[in-house]
């Protein structure tokens, strides 16, 4: 695994990051490949945006991972900052060799030199994989999680 590098996402990883986003059954019901000109402009504000880290994992020159980390300051738990991790996605090619656990190793160091004194994710209830591969890392189910589309 010493040929990953773990770097800042850029336009040009747009279409591969969102095919990673697309390719399962919850992705592709949301996910739109064919327009790329929104998840753009996102990572276009993203970029402006210190708390934000948006990274992909390269491996010979092609991305094979991605995650989103936020880093928020907060008054809660006596004035702590904590990160959200968000949009852990590893290529289909590259499932069980390691790699998520390298990107969630990566956030959760990034958490930390950010001053970061929680590390939070959310992962939705029908990945059961996810929620295991998740709670080996150290994660704990303790919460549950609302969401209001707008």
């Amino acid at each position: 695994m010493e040929d990953l590098e773990i770097r800042a996402a850029a336009a040009d990883d747009v279409p591969a990051i969102v095919a990673m986003l697309a390719d399962d059954p919850l992705g592709a019901q949301r996910e739109s490949p064919n327009d790329l000109a929104p998840y753009l402009a996102a990572l276009e504000r993203l970029s402006t945006d210190p708390n934000q880290h948006v990274v992909v994992a390269v491996r010979e020159g092609r991305v094979v991972g991605t995650l989103q980390l936020t880093i928020i300051p907060g008054l809660s738990r006596r004035g702590a900052t904590r990160s959200i991790v968000e949009g852990v996605r590893v290529h289909a090619d590259e499932r069980g060799s390691g790699l998520g656990t390298q990107l969630i190793e990566w956030a959760i160091e990034a958490s930390r030199n950010e001053g970061c004194q929680l590390v939070q994710l959310t992962s939705d209830k029908t990945r059961a994989d996810a929620h295991r591969f998740y709670e080996r890392l150290g994660f704990t189910a303790s919460h549950t999680g609302f969401k209001l589309q707008l």
